[in-house]
């Protein structure tokens, strides 16, 4: 697994954390460097994704707001939502990373942590992004 992988997938579990739990994010990333090995570059991806999606909240929670028909964030689960902001954090401020890339690495990492439908949800809200942002379909 390539160390951007692990480090979204680090990012998740700490997001995750911080909106079920609501401490911290510094004590919530402590809490798991304690808890779990992480490598240096996947830390430092992690972090900065972390500290990205969570002081850009409001504006990645109305883009996911206006590309989710019929969904509000308070409906999505907790998994799918983080992944969702993570991806738009990425689309908006990680200029390095192709789109498409992120969009293939979260629905796969929405198959992997959320429901037997995340993967197709986050396809679809992603897609619409995508257009939004680029005025293109993501296909």
């Amino acid at each position: 697994m390539g160390h951007r992988r692990k480090a979204r997938e680090i990012a998740l579990q700490v997001l995750y954390q911080v909106d079920a739990s609501k401490i911290d994010v510094d004590e919530a990333i402590e809490l798991f460097r304690d808890n779990f090995g992480i490598s240096q570059e996947a830390g430092e991806f992690s972090e900065q994704l972390i500290r990205y999606t969570l002081s850009h909240i409001k504006e990645i929670d109305d883009l996911i707001t206006n590309c989710s028909e019929h969904w509000s964030l308070e409906r999505m689960s907790i998994v799918d939502k983080n992944i969702l902001r993570m991806a738009v954090c990425e689309f908006l401020y990680c200029d390095d990373i192709p789109p498409k890339v992120t969009l293939n690495e979260a629905i796969d990492i929405g198959k992997n942590y959320g429901s037997d439908n995340s993967g197709s949800f986050i396809n679809g809200i992603l897609d619409a992004m995508y257009a939004k942002l680029w005025g293109k379909d993501a296909n």
